[in-house]
Parts: C-alpha cells; structure tokens; sequence
C-alpha cells in the first residue's frame, strides 16, 4: 500500500503541474514514471496489470461507438496503407542519417532493423488520440471518425506483425472466433435486462475481459484486439452510449497507470535518450504526409489538418513491435528505451500542439489554395442554413429540447447543427430539421453569417471546451446576433460570459427551476400555476423599474 501510496500522490503531483502549465494531465503522469523509475522506485507487479485493464475498456468504449463501415472509406483505408509506407521510409533515411552522424547504435544496423523501426514509429498512439477526440467531443466529427478508423486499421496490421514475428503463432482455434457474430446476439439480448446502474457498468467490463480480451488471447491474438472486436459487435444497441459514457471514467482512472508505465521501460542512457529526442524531427513530416493524402480524398484543408494534427504522435503498439523484435533477436533490447523516450516525447509535444489545434489548422489553411465547393468529398461541401432564424449546436437531449421549444412557443424556423451522421439521420426521421457539419468550424460559421435571416444561436454541446470553441469562431465570423449557451459549472458560466455569450444556463440550476415549475403545476392545476408565475413576473418587472417603485406604507402606531 505504501508503494502504491507513492506512486498515487506523485501521479497526482505531476498532473496538477501540467495543468498549470496548461498541458494535458497524462504529460504530467507521464513525467511521474520517469521520475518514479529515476529515483530507484520499483515498479510494482500490479502496475502494469492497471495499465492493460485501462487499454483493454479504451478499445472496448471505441468499438461501441465505431461504425464499421468507417473501415471501407478510402480515405481511412488507402490513407493507412500510404502513412504507413512513407513514413517507414522516412524512418529509414533519418535513422541511417543518424548513423552516419556517429551514433553507435546505429553502427552496423541492417536495412532490416532499420525498417522495423521504422514501421513501430509509423504508428499513432490509439490512447492518446482519443483522448484528445474525447476532450473536444469530436469522436463524431469527420476528421474524428477517419482519424480512428486510422488507428483501428493501424492497430490490426500491428496484430498481424505481432501474430507472424512471435514464437507462438496463433491457434488454430482462432477460425472458432466467428462464432462471436451470433454469440452477440445473446449479449444484447442480456444486456437489454441489465438497467442503467452498476449492473450495466459490471456487464461491460466483464464482456470486454471475458469474450473479448480472455478469448483471443486464448487463441494467441491480442487481447485488446477482442475487446475491440466486442465493442464493434456491441455497437449499435439502444445503451451502447450509455455504457460507454458509465465505463469513461473508470477507463481514465486505469489509463494513469498506462502513462505511469511508460517510464519503466528500462534503463534511460544519454545516446537512448538523445536519439528518442532525435526522432521527434519525423512528427512534422508524417503529420503533413496524412494531411496531404486526406487533401488528395478531397477533403477539406481543415479536416485534413486537423487529422494529421492529431495523429502526429508515436503509439505504444509501437513499444509493443520492438518488445517484440527484442524478443525474437531481431535488435538490442536498448530500442525499447529509446522509443520509450520517442513515446513520452511525442505525446508532451503532440498535447501541446493539440491543445491549440482549431486555431493552428485555421492559421495553416489559409496558406494553402482552396478548391471548389463541387470538388470537395460530399461531407465536406458548404451547407445551407437560409431561411433559419435560430440555429441550435449540439443536438443531443438538451438540443432537442430548445429545438421543440423554439419551433412550438415561439413559431421559430430552426435548424439544428450535428456532427454525428448516425444521430442526423435518427433525428431527420423525427422530423426535425437538422443538418450534418462541425459547429467549431469557422467556414461553417462563415456561412451563417452570409445567411443573414439567423439572429439566434444556442450552443448545447456536452462539453464545455467545444462551446466554447464554437462561440469565439461564432464572434470572430462577425456573427451579432444573440447568443445563449449551456454550462455545467459555474466557473464554466463565468467564461462564457466573459467571451460574449448573451445568456447562460446553468444545466444544474436550471433543471431546480423546471422541477419546481413542474411541481408547482402538479399541486395547483397548469392554469393557476401559469397565472401565478405571469404576477411574479409582472411584479418583478415593476420592481426593477426605475421611478416606480411608491413609498411602502408606515405601520400604524398608537399615539
């Protein structure tokens, strides 16, 4: 417990320094690892355990929400195979560079060695990126879902590396994991009696441990990859959102120790730690390779980078291939410590060019020429919001709300704004008027603006940095008409006042007011309660108006 203890406070410790330095907490936890193994601290036998618990319920929660049919796009699919190819010869001529610039472990290396390298850098950090996507609930979003149909076809071809270069080749037994398609029937099926509280969380887990992780690894597959298999399997059903929503933060609590681990790859030398450093010169270039190749899909200059933004980092698949290749003495068990080093490095600089990464890919588009609106991919062309007169941002339960609300009170025309195809087409079959497009977007607000008939904008997105985001591109647009915002905590209010929101709403205070509302018209009749609120209102009104306030009267008193 006391090693344990240690490890906690010093996690919490260097996080907390990050996060004043405005950098993502995992930098911070990152740090902790490398100080934890510095000082002499042994890892305890637990950790890593923690670690592929954390891995093990991220891929499940992705599965859940990915639509397999983001595989087949092409722009996911060749845009992979492509990455994969330049980036491994781009390993391969800095890393013979750096050979020939005196570093002895590059001394006499092959041309072998020198591209397994380079295909364990050619990888993006599965966990990081979705962190990332998570933090800006753009999971959904088009550069989003490519970027993690990225991963997931990465994550495979790093599967099949893994199945062909180990000592124990998977089972023939694996052609029996087939059966897991109808077994999911019967899952969804239980799970449809679990109800939404600590039963559901408990089903998930053991679904994405058991069927998932257990059987594969049974068979000699990767255990992530079954808890990934599951999620996909899973997809689909009414809680599936839910679940992944119960699982979030126990993923995050378990994915610490993942950061943490990270520092104990072994021994840190000068050269190991000199060329990891060395080889964060290759993140720029890969990142422009995935813009490029997702420009040549026709996809716009902002998708485009703002994918390669977030996919410019190296993964932890990657510390897996050269365990791997060590292993099969195919090189020196050092590599695993200089990628270490390229790992942690990657994601302190990849966190903080992400942290601004709307504003960089606003900054890099407009240096490059645009195209056509006909020639861009359908998801990418301009909408049109004429005839709107109110625009509602995030069309989950809070969105749907003030949509009703707007059309059925106020007789507004209302448009809501998605970016989750699969939720737009649910919606268009309710009837509600809903368009596809990314509200933080500043081409989409540029069309707003030339709409002219929009004179209200409610943002209702879940997270508060994606409001945000949307409101200062909103302002910046020109756009002046009124604009009213959600927030769940109150520091959150205050900053979205501060950067022009005419209104917030508290959703926690808020939701007091309408319980009352309701109560109130439950014990006095809809009619009488209607009245009583219109005199409160009407009283309040004359309360705040100046020069109408009479003189209270005097008590009466004897003489």
């Amino acid at each position: 417990m006391v090693t344990a203890a240690i490890f906690l406070v010093t996690a919490v410790v260097a996080g907390l320094g990050a996060v004043l330095l405005r950098l993502p907490p995992l930098v911070g936890f990152l740090v902790a690892g490398f100080v934890l193994h510095a000082v002499g601290i042994e890892e305890p036998g637990y950790l890593e355990t923690v670690a592929d618990l954390g891995v093990t319920l991220l891929l499940f929660g992705i599965g859940l929400k990915l639509d397999v049919k983001t595989l087949l796009r092409k722009d996911v699919w060749f845009t992979t195979v492509a990455h994969l190819a330049v980036s491994v010869a781009i390993a391969v001529g800095f890393l013979g560079l750096l050979g020939v610039l005196g570093f002895s472990m590059l001394g006499g290396e092959g041309l072998g060695v020198l591209a397994l390298l380079g295909l364990a850098l050619s990888f993006s950090s599965t966990v990081f990126v979705v962190k990332v996507l998570d933090g800006r609930s753009d999971q959904s979003a088009l550069y989003g879902r490519i970027a993690i149909g990225v991963l997931v076809m990465q994550d495979l071809i790093a599967v099949v590396f893994l199945s062909v270069a180990s000592d124990h080749p998977p089972s023939p037994w694996a052609l029996a994991l087939v059966l897991l398609v109808p077994g999911a029937w019967l899952l969804r099926k239980v799970w449809s009696r679990m109800g939404h509280g600590e039963l559901q969380a408990l089903f998930g887990v053991a679904v994405a441990l058991g069927p998932g992780y257990a059987l594969f690894d049974a068979v000699g597959l990767k255990g992530d990859l079954g808890a990934l298999v599951l999620g996909m399997l899973l997809a689909g059903h009414p809680a599936a959102t839910e679940l992944s929503r119960t699982l979030f933060t126990v993923k995050e609590l378990l994915l610490v120790g993942f950061f943490v681990s990270i520092g104990f790859s072994g021994a840190l030398t000068w050269q190991a730690g000199v060329i990891g450093l060395l080889l964060l010169a290759m993140l720029p270039l890969q990142g422009i390779v995935t813009a490029v190749l997702l420009r040549l899909m026709r996809l716009r200059k902002r998708t485009a980078i703002l994918t390669g933004l977030v996919l410019a980092n190296y993964s932890e698949f990657g510390l897996i291939v050269v365990a791997v290749g060590s292993e099969a003495a195919l090189l020196h068990d050092e590599w695993l410590v200089v990628l270490a080093v390229a790992v942690a490095g990657s994601f302190v600089l990849s966190s903080a060019v992400n942290t601004r990464g709307n504003e960089l890919a606003i900054r890099l588009a407009g240096r490059f020429p645009s195209r056509p609106n006909a020639w861009l991919h359908p998801e990418e062309q301009l909408i049109d919001v004429s005839g709107a007169e109110a625009l509602v941002l995030g069309m989950g339960r809070v969105g749907r709300g003030a949509v009703r609300q707007l059309r059925e009170d106020y007789g507004m025309d209302v448009m809501g704004v998605e970016h989750d195809p699969a939720r737009v087409a649910a919606l268009r079959r309710e009837g509600i008027t809903v368009v596809q497009a990314d509200a933080t977007d500043i081409e989409f607000w540029g069309r707003v603006r030339s709409a002219g008939a929009v004179r209200l904008a409610i943002l209702a997105m879940p997270f508060h940095a994606a409001n945000l985001i949307a409101l200062s591109q909103l302002r910046a647009s020109g756009f002046d008409g009124t604009v009213a915002a959600v927030a769940r905590y109150d520091d959150d209010v205050a900053e979205l006042e501060r950067h022009g929101a005419d209104a917030v709403f508290h959703l926690y205070g808020t939701a007091g007011q309408a319980l009352a509302d309701e109560a109130a018209e439950a014990a006095l009749g809809y009619a009488a309660a209607e009245r009583l609120r219109d005199a409160q209102a009407a009283l309040r009104a004359a309360e705040s108006s100046p020069g109408t306030h009479e003189e209270p009267a005097r008590p009466v008193t004897g003489a």
